[in-house]
């Protein structure tokens, strides 16, 4: 690395010299780097192509559950979603003891129970986490997945974004194979509540899906704001939550 003393100020790369602006002023450093070529055929980086295999396989499997859930993530995600969402399906490959290095995967990975924890909870949306907006206690069916609230009370139990006047909750069933991409995506029936204090007995059902990957049942939280009798997104949907609540 050199230092550029003068007048003239480069940025950017000239007859394989870079120039770019450091703490000590313009620095000048030879372009190198390893060739693609030495990485993918040098026994010497064979760990690279591990890692860099696996990191594929996580990359995949987190792009393959959002293409399943794309009619209700995109009513509840945030911007880091793709990027936390493979961070998870990193950590669940390491689960997979199976497959030799290189090739372990969230598929073999998500047949653990470990697995399935790591999952489990994952909020779609970190502007609406489940367990910061609902304040009720609910049980889950991990066979029908069958979503049971009873006396629930939006106005005292929600915690609701400013202007919203109503609130609606959808689960859903969904089975996914990581390797196949087969998947089947099953919703119940919506349930469109005033944000007020009438007690409600939440029963959300979804039908039975098919397939023979992994299971999963997901609660959404959908707010609304009533405007002469027409009920319009909030925000376009930036308060609203969807929740892995049980891997099966």
């Amino acid at each position: 690395m050199a230092v550029l003393k003068g007048l003239i100020k480069i940025e950017g790369t000239l007859d394989g010299l870079t120039f770019y602006k450091g703490k000590k002023g313009y620095l000048i450093r030879t372009k190198g780097g390893i060739s693609k070529e030495r990485i993918q055929k040098d026994p010497a980086f064979i760990r690279t192509r591990e890692n860099a295999n696996e990191f594929g396989l996580a990359a995949t499997a987190g792009k393959i559950l959002r293409y399943a859930l794309s009619t209700l993530i995109r009513n509840a995600k945030d911007s880091t979603l793709p990027s936390r969402l493979m961070t998870t399906m990193i950590l669940i490959k390491n689960q997979d003891t199976a497959s030799p290095r290189g090739q372990r995967n969230p598929a073999m990975g998500l047949s653990t129970p470990e697995g399935k924890r790591l999952l489990h909870d994952f909020n779609f949306n970190t502007h609406a986490n489940l367990t910061q907006v609902l304040h009720a206690a609910y049980s889950v069916n991990g066979t029908t997945g069958e979503f049971s609230m009873p006396g629930f009370v939006p106005g005292t139990q929600l915690v609701a974004p400013p202007g919203a006047s109503h609130v609606t909750l959808q689960s859903a069933l969904l089975n996914v194979d990581f390797n196949t991409e087969v998947r089947d995506l099953k919703l119940s029936d919506p349930l469109n509540l005033r944000i007020n204090l009438t007690s409600e007995d939440v029963a959300l059902d979804p039908a039975a899906v098919t397939g023979t990957g992994i299971t999963m049942i997901l609660l959404q939280l959908s707010f609304f704001q009533e405007i002469n009798g027409i009920q319009y997104h909030l925000n376009n949907g930036a308060f609203n939550t969807l929740n892995v609540l049980k891997v099966i």
